[in-house]
């Protein structure tokens, strides 16, 4: 290819003399340029040891479409498609200076393709196979680091890097820091585990399989801040280099065969442990549990590791440039090159990481035609540091690369740090500010100059950099290189002094002399502490005279202006105060109230929060400034902020007795699958002949007419084939629903919510389908909308539902007379947010259509087979029994995909019949959330009546839900929250009633715990209100109310014998030592100002079965045994990382007397099981394994003359030989429906139980808060389960230990916020945030129900479920609420501290936001902010 032929041809018409001379097109610009220099437009590059070249590759590709195009590497996932889960992570090989290697974990997501030349790629299949595994892959998989598995190859690729980049001098060393508290996993996201076992499987490798060092290092310089500096470069924590030797060494840890020294490094490799550990067994997920299976590990082999190519070591770069008509890029190799590019076309994007820039294009549909890779030129990364001790007492300023990666910023600050001391207290805010700044893989690739030339108003390094003085170095062509002054810098929203034609090439940031008393800090508060973005970022800096007297002072602010700004009237007012004196302090404070006096209805929303914030920072800074400056009282305490332990825990392993296989714990079968990528995902199917791939157009209005849709655009674009729409589908076929028909699949003549479908396009590829929607433009007319519970409820926007529930004196009629008779009548309104499902797979489906006889094939990542298979049968015009859906598995759901996935499998059934083409979609991550919907968002008017002790007389409840703008399951949502609003409490007499909201939102739809969860949050939120109001202790007050066996419900249902909450009450008090701790929380509350602890015990029984939908409680199961004794499972079950498939291969196995490698669960699909019921309401197991209980016990009847024959211990071979050549069935087909439930709302005379049992649990919580910023962290957990007779423990763990976390994000974190014209803003993990590594206790202690108080082994035949085991999904998920209650009893401390007299009013998730509002202390009060007649809030809360 001729490199001219890339760009877009230059107008050929003929220009009038009486027009002015237009700009040069993009070709004539370049086309000079890149003739003179560009001479190839091949990238060349090694993956997983093979070399590729590709020629003029789609310019529109980032790594990660190059990677799943290839057949053979589907192990890299997309997850977010923003960089923010790391389900896409892969390494990179690179080489550096001094031939070193560095292996650099990276998003494919967003890192640009061309970026890969000259370097090796390594992906998760790279690594190992399930035949033979990395020993990383192995202890990840068999300690029960996996689940649904979507995730697992990313995390073990940053763990890889991890582990590569550690090995120096003959030895791999690594702390537990580095592998938890460094951020090197912050960028990976995890929503099945709980991260507890990842994080074990992590540690123990180091220490058994590498034998290296699991040991904390310090520097020589003693930090008081951030962990950031706990290291010094050279290590991995900032990325450690292997050195190769000169030789051409391949840099393998544990010797390479080119190595002089490789006797030694093996001898290194093999040294024992200074840990002198034992080896962990393969069950095994505490150092301090002990696992009954004595399988070990395969050893690691450091020479089966793969190599950097020898090739590459001599690489010569070359400036590329390749591209089409519409995009085209380039590589230069030199500063010059890029300078002359800018030149030429200044409007060229320089792109490094592309982690702005990507994103911009994905979501946002911006077009850069000119894209230029800046990364690989070495003046612009290379830094060249003091070299004695003699030039590093003369450095007086440090000039940092502008495109040097923030990772080895954050090296360079720390290096110089540890030598410089107090003086380079900029580089240490600097290097803080990085260590919080995104995702590590982000980080590996992001650089200073981009930052900054993005002008971002919440920018993390902008504020330190302001503070610190630092200046730009800005090079062009024409006027060479000068100097910016960054406080200057940033003029606008997103716009800076930099010329268009200008590069960054160094940040300077100057340094005071050793005498000088100065000092430099930064702060920045986020929602989450790792990898978020700042609500709030500051750069602090002081300088004083001998006498105290401020001689300079900069105080720079992210997030309270369109820019990053200085507080000037407070910069002033300090100037020449005495710095200690508290006036000063105070002058300062009322002054940054006049520098940020923010609107109510400001951008971004907050107000109040954020202007407190600058208050809190600043006096944290005035606080630990003084400290440090020397120039505190002797008995000054610094108000520093809360730092995060290494995380620690227990699971209390047990072997069940008198069984062989169930009770065992033992790894889910498909763990190898996950962590060496070889499990296959509905979009991982190999591409089908002539498949065409969808892409959907959604409304962008929440409620208008359509008055227009305009398709051409997109009909003319390259690859389209065609599109679907209302016209596609008869109007009584376009409407679905799980329980009311009532949702179209396309939009007809009105949308009602803000992403509602108006129609798909399809193309020959992703991209181009992609393309194609973003440009169907549709013209509307906006009608009003109804966001908000409140809204509804004014405009009596209802859905009808009409279901309640009545006990004791409700039943005959009013209450009045009870609470007439009561002690105390407490009323109050409360309220939850919604929670995004985030499974890391969004919804996919592929249909493939069979012409013959009109039947069709559907794979769909669906938990709902049967619901799927009915409305795919109606858009068809079919019978059911010509469509079969089928699902292998599901990379996460959690109740998101038992209906929401039901239009996708539509819309590509209706575009494969079409089109007689196999077609495929994948939603990306901010279509599905914008569409899937979420956990309901709910409020709760209450009233309660207690008598003089606090015992609950009498509850009036109305609960209302926000259901959407369609019915979807809200109804059935609603009625297991109005059955769980008692918790664990007797209520005599109740009146509950049930209301679903109808707005303009997203439908909202199932979710783990499925409206339990919700109603048991605003029962413990009124039992708080009843202990503040009496003054009573909330633990004796849960204990009053505690239910007694034989008391009922409100739904009428006795409390049997199984209720053993008050037994796991007492047990795991005394385990978890809670009474001690609670009066050490009060002691510490009253030491501590600033820092407060709270710490909590809540109960939770959640009911199982499908409560209402009666005909849901049945299953089916297919077993088949084979004449060579192999054996065939299928059921209707679907397997999401919950190990439904493992648990029911152990039934099988523990019924038909073999081992589990003898049964094969062959993917769920409705031609093998009929009518299966949806997997959800955490009754997989006990539907499932029932049915396939009964199957095996007629394969054993049949089966049992030939046992007699042969003997018990004869093989499945021998049997099944005899039994085949006999003509015995060896096919059974198994069924079962659960017995004794049928309640029917309505009957209160006799009715007939809700629940089959319940599902009971106890967990006890302890946090500490940052008063000041309303930060906070758990610093520990207890929890214990009443799970019943577990059919796996291991697996069971790991379901408590997930559930948790998921629980402590939605009352804690996850926020899910709406703009004013209905739009979800929180669509992706840069503005929703889940847990993350660093989220979870920092103890984490799990146990299961094993004995009664007296020691004696508790029995639970009486509940005739599968081997007496229990459903664990969902009931877990309620206890992570009490992180948010222990939160609750901190701020309480801090309120009484302050002398705030008012009921404290405290609504989920609990934010930091929300926290330091309900201080109320005087920071908070100043910080007030009243809205003017008419103004809103920026963002809408639709709980609210």
């Amino acid at each position: 290819m001729a490199a001219a032929e890339v760009l877009p041809q230059p107008p050929i018409a003929p220009i009038s003399s009486l027009q002015p001379v237009p700009a040069p097109s993009a070709a004539e610009a370049l086309t000079p340029l890149i003739q003179s220099t560009y001479r190839t437009s091949e990238l060349r590059f090694f993956v997983n040891g093979r070399s590729v070249v590709l020629s003029n590759p789609d310019p529109e590709w980032v790594l990660l479409d190059w990677i799943r195009a290839q057949d053979n590497l589907k192990g890299t996932k997309l997850g977010c498609g923003e960089g923010g889960c790391g389900a896409c992570t892969v390494v990179l090989q690179t080489r550096e200076k001094g031939r070193r290697l560095k292996h650099i974990a990276v998003n494919a997501c967003l890192f640009p393709l061309v970026g890969v030349d000259g370097k090796s790629v390594i992906t998760i299949e790279g690594l190992g196979t399930v035949a033979r595994p990395h020993p990383l892959q192995e202890r990840v998989a068999k300690m029960h680091g996996s689940q649904c598995g979507f995730c697992t190859p990313g995390i073990v690729m940053s763990l890889y890097a991890l582990v590569r980049n550690s090995y120096q001098d003959g030895k791999f060393r690594l702390s537990a820091s580095d592998i938890e508290l460094q951020g090197h996993l912050d960028g990976n996201l995890c929503r099945c585990t709980g991260y507890k076992p990842i994080l074990e499987a992590a540690k123990t490798f180091i220490v058994e399989d590498l034998k290296g060092d699991l040991i904390e290092e310090t520097v020589s310089y003693p930090l008081a801040v951030d962990d950031v500096t706990d290291r010094l470069p050279g290590t991995a924590a900032n990325g450690g280099e292997c050195r190769a030797s000169s030789n051409g060494s391949c840099g393998r840890p544990g010797g390479c065969c080119r190595d002089s020294s490789r006797s030694s490094s093996k001898s290194s490799v093999g040294e024992t442990s200074s840990q002198q550990s034992s080896v962990t067994q393969a069950t095994s997920v505490s150092s301090n549990g002990k696992a009954p299976l004595p399988k070990d590990f395969a050893p690691y082999d450091p020479t089966a590791e793969l190599i950097f190519p020898p090739v590459l070591w001599g690489y010569q770069q070359q400036p590329i440039c390749y591209g089409d008509g519409r995009k085209i890029w380039f590589k230069p190799t030199s500063l010059e090159q890029l300078i002359q590019l800018k030149d030429a076309w200044p409007s060229a994007k320089i792109i490094g990481g592309a982690s702005e820039t990507q994103i911009e294009v994905r979501f946002k549909k911006s077009e850069y035609r000119v894209c230029v890779y800046a990364s690989d030129i070495e003046e612009l990364s290379r830094f060249e540091g003091p070299q004695s001790d003699e030039e590093l007492l003369a450095l007086s300023e440090v000039s940092i690369p502008g495109n040097m990666s923030l990772t080895k910023v954050e090296e360079v600050c720390v290096t110089l740090l540890s030598k410089l001391g107090p003086r380079a207290s900029a580089l240490e805010a600097l290097a803080k500010q990085l260590r919080y700044f995104a995702g590590r893989q982000i980080r590996n690739v992001a650089s200073l100059a981009g930052n900054l030339a993005t002008a971002s108003p919440i920018s993390d390094a902008a504020p330190a950099l302001i503070a610190a003085g630092a200046t730009v170095a800005v090079r062009t062509k024409k006027e060479g290189s000068y100097d910016l002054p960054l406080s200057n810098f940033f003029v606008k929203y997103r716009t800076t002094h930099l010329p268009a034609n200008g590069v960054i090439t160094h940040i300077k940031i100057p340094l005071p002399s050793p005498e000088t008393l100065e000092v430099t800090k930064a702060y920045k508060q986020a929602k989450r502490k790792d990898d978020d973005i700042a609500i709030v970022t500051s750069g602090f800096r002081v300088r004083i005279n001998e006498e105290g007297i401020v001689q300079q002072a900069t105080f720079a602010f992210g997030g309270m202006a369109p820019t990053t700004t200085v507080a000037a009237k407070t910069q002033h007012i300090v100037q020449g105060k005495r710095w200690i004196d508290s006036n000063t302090r105070e002058e300062a404070i009322s002054a940054l109230l006049e520098d940020f006096d923010l609107p109510f209805g400001v951008p971004g929303g907050m107000a109040q929060y954020r202007k407190a914030l600058t208050l809190s920072l600043f006096f944290r800074f005035w606080n630990e400034s003084i400290s440090e400056l020397g120039i505190a009282p002797l008995d000054h305490k610094p108000v520093q902020e809360i730092h995060r332990e290494i995380s620690t825990g227990t699971r209390d392993h047990f072997v069940a007795s008198g069984t062989k296989v169930v009770g065992r714990e033992m790894p889910h079968l498909s763990a190898l699958k996950h962590c060496t990528g070889e499990a296959e995902y509905v979009d991982d199917m190999p591409q089908q002949k002539n498949e065409l791939h969808c892409a959907v157009v959604l409304s962008t209005k929440a409620h208008a007419k359509i008055l227009a849709v305009d398709w051409s655009i997109a009909l003319k674009m390259p690859g389209v084939v065609g599109y679907l729409d209302k016209d596609s589908v008869s109007r009584e076929n376009n409407n679905w629903g799980p329980i009311r028909v009532d949702e179209p699949l396309f939009a007809v003549d009105e949308v009602h919510s803000h992403g509602q479908t108006i129609g798909i396009v399809y193309a020959e590829s992703v991209l181009q389908a992609q393309a194609a929607a973003a440009k169907v433009r549709v013209t509307y007319e906006i009608l009003p909308a109804i966001l908000t519970i409140d809204q509804a409820i004014k405009a009596q926007s209802f859905f009808e539902h009409g279901k309640q529930l009545k006990k004791g004196a409700a039943i005959q009629g009013s209450l009045d007379g009870v609470f007439a008779k009561c002690e105390h009548v407490i009323e109050g309104i409360t309220k939850l947010g919604g929670q995004e499902h985030f499974y890391l797979e969004t919804n996919a489906a592929l249909a493939i259509p069979h012409i013959e006889d009109g039947s069709m094939e559907l794979y769909a990542s669906t938990q709902n087979l049967a619901e799927n298979q009915i409305f795919v049968a109606q858009v068809l015009g079919v019978p059911m029994s010509r469509v079969n859906m089928r699902v292998r598995r599901l990379g996460g759901a959690y109740g998101g995909k038992e209906s929401r996935s039901t239009p996708i499998a539509c819309l590509v059934a209706i575009a494969a019949k079409k089109e007689r083409r196999p077609v495929r979609m994948m939603l990306n991550r901010d279509e599905d959330i914008a569409t899937s919907g979420q956990r309901h968002p709910m409020q709760c008017k209450w009233k309660v009546g207690t008598d003089a002790n606090g015992i609950i007389q009498c509850l009036d409840i109305d609960i209302y839900n926000n259901a959407g703008y369609s019915l979807d399951m809200s109804g059935a949502v609603m009625d297991r929250a109005c059955t769980h609003i008692d918790n664990c409490y007797h209520i005599p007499h109740a009146w509950i009633r049930g209301w679903l909201c109808k707005t303009n939102t997203v439908s909202n739809t199932a979710f783990r715990g499925f409206g339990g969860p919700q109603a048991m949050y605003f029962t413990e939120s009124f039992m708080s209100a009843i202990a503040e109001r009496l003054e009573v202790d909330i633990d004796e007050l849960r204990a009053r109310n505690l239910y007694k066996q034989g008391e009922l419900t409100p739904f009428l249902q006795t409390i049997d014998i199984d209720f053993h909450i008050p037994t796991m009450l007492e047990q795991l008090s005394a385990n978890a030592d809670y009474e001690n701790r609670k009066k050490e929380v009060g002691i510490f509350n009253s030491k501590n100002r600033y820092r407060k602890r709270g710490i909590c015990k809540i109960p939770t029984k959640f009911g199982l079965s499908f409560a209402t939908a009666l005909h849901l409680n049945q299953a089916g199961a297919y077993v088949r045994i084979y004449e060579d004794g192999s054996i065939l499972l299928h059921h209707g079950g679907t397997e999401m990382g919950q190990g439904l498939y493992t648990k029911m291969c152990q039934v099988a196995a523990e019924e038909l007397g073999v081992s589990v490698d003898q049964i094969f669960n062959k993917d769920s699909q409705t031609d093998q099981v009929a009518n299966p019921s949806p997997t959800a309401a955490s009754s997989g197991s006990d539907l499932n394994g029932m049915a396939v209980k009964n199957a095996c016990e007629q394969l054993n009847e049949r089966l049992e003359p030939y046992r007699k024959q042969f003997g018990r211990d004869a093989p499945m071979s021998v049997i099944a030989h005899a039994a085949y050549r006999d003509r015995v069935n060896l096919a059974a087909n198994g069924f079962w429906k659960m017995p004794r439930i049928g309640y029917k709302w309505g009957n209160y005379k006799d009715p007939l139980p809700m629940y089959y049992y319940f599902t009971q649990g106890v967990a006890i919580t302890e946090v500490e808060l940052d008063v000041l910023t309303g930060d906070h962290t758990v610093l520990r957990t207890d929890i214990m389960m009443d799970v019943g007779r577990s059919i796996n423990p291991s697996i069971d763990y790991g379901q408590i230990e997930g559930a948790f976390v998921q629980g402590q994000g939605l009352f804690t974190m996850e926020e899910s916020l709406w703009t004013r014209q209905g739009e979800l803003f929180t669509r992706g993990p840069g503005t929703y945030k889940i847990p993350g590594f660093s989220d979870i206790p920092q103890i984490f202690n799990v146990s299961m129900l094993r004995h009664d108080s007296s020691g004696n082994a508790i029995n639970w035949k009486h509940l005739r479920s599968i081997q007496s085991s229990k459903g664990v999904g969902e009931p877990p998920l309620f206890l992570g609420s009490t992180v948010f209650f222990a939160l609750r009893e901190a701020v309480k401390a801090a309120r009484e501290m302050n002398s705030v007299k008012e009921p404290l009013v405290l609504n989920a998730p609990g934010t930091p936001e929300k926290l330091r509002l309900a201080i109320g202390d005087e920071f908070v009060k100043r910080a007030a902010v009243v809205p003017k007649e008419g103004e809103t809030n920026f963002f809408v809360r639709i709980e609210e």
